[in-house]
């Protein structure tokens, strides 16, 4: 597993030189990019490293989840315990599966009791794009920002009138559909989608009920999934300055595991709302509000286990002012609620809200960008938290660009961390962080390339402490990390090519632990895409690879490295209707990413698209 990774690292590393060398007649179209400064820009010009991932790449893909399509990206370390439909953590940048705040549409889905977001619950079929930001966002978003943001966009329709339809099925008992309509007029634009996935699974946990690693029970049967999902969206504008606009998702499912609980019902379900008023180039203001809600039901058999339910309620207010040309003010107000009402743990409290203002300057002078963050956050539990960042980008000849910034984030413990009755402590303080970043990035017709090398240290890092079973701060965290990436389309074949290196190390002095590396994240990953259209036929290939990672914060559970190989192919029967088939771990490399939870072995997909073009 070690020679595969080193192999795939070589294998990306090799085009890096072309994608800075070569010319080709193809010219990639700036991509907007919204989430790096809460204002539309072009992805080449922000300053916080940032990725935009769009419908057309999503369909490319072929992924079956979205863990799949983030899998092996800059800065990403992703686990999974067990397959599609299981929980899946996100580390960015190190940092820990918290620290990454993730917004639907603009509404933060981050539950109040964990802080992770259900990435496993959220469906390929209903998104639309997806923004990655990088680095420290508190100054912009408040807490939970501190590796960065990850926003999803649910599908958009433009155009007239059109119905679009994708039926699929696979290995394990795989069942797909989705299917949805929409377009859009003069003045408005509708849409709606539904979609279903259904998978036997596999195995996913192969526990030792004796020793409890693991999930703790040694259940050899398969654990399926379900999930079907519904989305909503339209928009009007109600005459020269003003425009509203709705969006709606709801996801239902049904999980399987193994041990004490082993069968939940799950549902996500995000509504928002934007009220947007532009009387001139020079001024926009957007009032908007959406609630989140998370809710399981849990089980072992028919035995009902207690249930956990978290609503997030949020309103904000943005006002845009062009003060001069190449220059612009952004202000707001940001409110949220967390409740825990319907949940059976039993916290000791269940509810809190928090108040956040900030500021953002935005300056373009000749070849230099310059933005600038500070926002407060008033915390019911925790008082007030100030963060910031500053920012700087300057253009060179030959399309070259260097950015620099730094930041400050914070993050408030979770409901769980403070009360479960379990682990919680509820003595923990707010984390805090401090961060820089140093990028160069190249750019030419077809092709590009950028490197950033970063660190970040967090005070006050909030871990599990598998000695006590009790949740416990880490005095002090370091994470030092590089991340190359780089594109090319050359002889009609599009290459995307990524590398991350990731050194996250406990820091505290006279610990037992000092400079042993944070749990769960490896250090070394890469992703290499390859596609090429042959007429009616298009194939592509996409290699993930990781080296090794520990389990735990003692590191005495150790996970191999694993390189993994994904193939596809789609022919185009006519201009509407398309064949697609993907296999998944094409050499079927046994792996896990979590102790004791398995991975997919082949795998093998068929469906067939209806799309008008």
């Amino acid at each position: 597993m070690k020679l595969q990774t080193r192999i795939l690292s070589l294998a990306v590393l090799s085009t890096l030189p072309l994608m800075a060398a070569a010319q080709d007649e193809a010219t990639a179209l700036d991509q907007v990019l919204v989430t790096a400064t809460r204002t539309p820009i072009a992805l080449q010009n922000s300053i916080s490293p940032a990725q935009v991932i769009d419908r057309a790449e999503i369909e490319r893909s072929q992924a079956p989840s979205l863990q799949d399509l983030l899998r092996g990206r800059a800065g990403i370390n992703l686990n999974n315990s067990g397959g599609l439909g299981k929980q899946s953590s996100l580390f960015l940048r190190g940092t820990n599966s918290a620290h990454t705040l993730v917004l639907v549409d603009g509404v933060r889905i981050n539950t109040g009791d964990l802080g992770l977001a259900m990435l496993q619950d959220l469906p390929l079929a209903q998104i639309e794009r997806v923004e990655i930001v990088r680095g420290p966002q508190s100054s912009l978003y408040g807490a939970d920002a501190i590796g960065g943001v990850i926003q999803i966009f649910t599908r958009r329709n433009a155009g007239q009138f059109a119905p679009h339809l994708q039926l699929g099925a696979g290995s394990n008992g795989l069942r797909e559909a989705s299917g949805g309509f929409g377009g859009s007029g003069e003045r408005g634009w509708f849409g709606t989608d539904i979609a279903y996935q259904h998978t036997d699974g596999i195995n996913a946990c192969r526990g030792n009920p004796i020793t409890f690693a693991g999930c703790g029970a040694d259940e050899p049967d398969r654990d399926g999934y379900r999930n079907l999902s519904m989305s909503l969206r339209g928009g009007y504008a109600l005459g020269d300055a003003w425009h509203v606009e709705g969006t709606a998702l709801r996801a239902e499912g049904e999980n399987h595991y193994d041990g004490y609980y082993n069968y939940s019902e799950t549902l996500q379900q995000v509504l928002g709302g934007k009220v947007r008023y532009t009387p001139g180039a020079r001024f926009n203001l957007t009032v908007s509000a959406g609630r989140a809600d998370n809710e399981s039901q849990n089980y072992n058999g028919s035995t009902w286990l207690g249930a956990a339910q978290t609503h997030r309620d949020t309103a904000s207010v943005q006002a845009d002012i062009g003060v001069a040309e190449g220059q612009l003010l952004s202000a707001g107000v940001d409110w949220s609620q967390d409740n825990l009402d319907g949940s059976s743990a039993g916290y000791g409290v269940d509810s809190r809200d928090n108040t956040g203002v900030f500021v953002q300057y935005q300056g373009r002078f000749g070849a230099h960008h310059l933005q600038a963050n500070v926002r407060n956050d008033d915390n019911e539990q925790f008082g007030n938290h100030t963060t910031g960042s500053l920012g700087w980008g300057m253009e060179l000849d030959g399309g070259f660009r260097l950015n620099a910034s730094y930041g400050t984030a914070f993050k408030a413990p979770t409901f769980s961390d403070l009360y479960d009755p379990w682990s919680g402590v509820p003595t923990l303080d707010p984390e805090t962080s401090r961060s820089a970043n140093l990028g160069i990035a190249q750019q030419g017709d077809g092709w590009r390339w950028g490197l950033d090398v970063y660190e970040t240290r967090i005070d006050d890092l909030i871990t599990y402490d598998a000695t006590t079973f009790m949740m416990s701060q880490v005095e002090k965290a370091r994470i030092r990390g590089a991340e190359l990436t780089g594109a090319i389309t050359v002889a009609g074949v599009d290459i995307s090519a990524q590398l991350s290196h990731t050194d996250p190390r406990n820091r505290t002095d006279g610990s037992a632990q000092f400079d042993n590396w944070l749990a769960r994240r490896a250090q070394n990953t890469a992703r290499l895409d390859i596609d090429r259209r042959f007429g009616d036929f298009r194939a592509g290939i996409t290699a993930n690879g990781a080296g090794k990672r520990y389990d735990d914060a003692a590191n005495t559970v150790r996970l191999g490295g694993y390189g993994t190989v994904d193939l596809r192919l789609e022919y185009a029967i006519s201009r509407d209707w398309s064949v697609l088939g993907r296999v998944s771990n094409l050499f079927d490399r046994d792996y896990e990413t979590v102790a004791w939870y398995n991975q997919p072995g082949r795998e093998y997909r068929l469906s067939v698209r209806y799309q008008p073009n």
